[in-house]
C-alpha cells in the first residue's frame, strides 16, 4: 500500500466506519518533539459500546495501529584491503 493512503483519516474510516449518525472523535492526543512520538486516540459510539483506538504516527508518515518499532543500537563492519 501507499504511504500517501495511510493517512489518519483513511485509518479511522478503515477501523471505525464513522457515519453521521455514530461520528468518530479524537480523545487524546500526544505530540512530543523530544522523543519524537505522536499517537491519537479516537472514539466512536458503537450499538455494542464505546470503541476506543489508539493510532500511532510511523516515520514513513503512515498512521497505524501498532506502535512504530523503537530504533535499536546497531553495529556495521566491513572487510578492507590490506595496505602495505
Amino acid at each position: 500500500m501507499i504511504t500517501a493512503e495511510k493517512t489518519l483519516h483513511w485509518a479511522v474510516d478503515k477501523w471505525l466506519a464513522p457515519t453521521p449518525s455514530m461520528p468518530a472523535r479524537v480523545v487524546r492526543f500526544c505530540h512530543s518533539a523530544s522523543a519524537q512520538q505522536r499517537y491519537v486516540c479516537v472514539e466512536a459510539l458503537r450499538p455494542g459500546g464505546l470503541l476506543s483506538i489508539f493510532f500511532f504516527r510511523h516515520a514513513d508518515g503512515s498512521w497505524n495501529v501498532f506502535p512504530p518499532q523503537a530504533e535499536r543500537p546497531a553495529m556495521n563492519g566491513y572487510r578492507r584491503a590490506a595496505v602495505c
